[in-house]
């Protein structure tokens, strides 16, 4: 599903990944681990293309970063589910449209697009606020919108950035049942986090990032 060769990025700043290699079979869940600044963060971006490596390649699927071309990328991303830590919801239109809006984006029709999003808003037991806005919602209700926008379009990837940082323990349990659920369905996921003693309670891969480099992978 995913597989990382040997990957150096670098800022001007100084600080990025070197020598990262690992790989994801399809249905696994992975947490990529490691303090602020590790270098988590990068890898994801560099999973959905939005940074390409400086060295080593990355395969995503059938895409590779070594060949594919910038009017490619969109249909990668397609296939690819994005939660981030600050949930980047939009604040001028109600629930229902935040998660329609990526079926927009891809013109599905209009049948569908209400089948999907309200599935999906029930998977996330959000289908009784699909009319609310998102500042009328808790931190995690935020977040369970985001999730159910990156999972509507049925992606075989789902890439979460830090999905309970925000978040109290009691809710950020919630939204790693969630997480799970979706696994359960077949679909890869790799949740990039900072909380160490979080990830010892549940199943799945690790792999330790600190300062740019895979310290360990268990």
């Amino acid at each position: 599903m995913v597989e990382l060769q040997n990957v150096r990025i670098t800022y001007p700043t100084g600080d990025g990944v070197s020598r990262i290699t690992f790989q994801v079979p399809a249905a696994a869940f992975v947490f990529l681990v490691g303090p602020s600044g590790a270098g988590k963060s990068t890898i994801l971006r560099a999973i959905y293309m939005d940074r390409f490596p400086d060295e080593g390649h990355i395969k995503v699927g059938a895409f590779s970063s070594l060949f594919i071309k910038k009017r490619e990328i969109p249909f990668l991303r397609r296939r690819l589910g994005i939660v981030f830590q600050d949930f980047k919801l939009f604040t001028d239109r109600d629930v229902f449209e935040n998660v329609a809006f990526t079926l927009r984006v891809i013109g599905s029709k209009e049948k569908v697009i209400k089948k999907r999003v309200l599935r999906v808003l029930a998977d996330v037991g959000l289908s009784h606020k699909s009319r609310k806005n998102p500042a009328e919602l808790s931190g995690g209700e935020q977040q369970r919108v985001s999730i159910a926008r990156a999972i509507v379009n049925e992606p075989y990837l789902l890439l979460a950035d830090e999905p309970t940082g925000n978040l109290d323990p009691e809710t950020a349990k919630e939204i790693m049942r969630i997480l799970f659920r979706i696994n359960a369905r077949g679909t890869t996921v790799i949740m990039a986090t900072h909380n160490y003693e979080m990830v010892k309670n549940y199943p799945g891969r690790v792999i330790h990032i600190n300062n740019g480099r895979i310290v360990n992978i268990g």
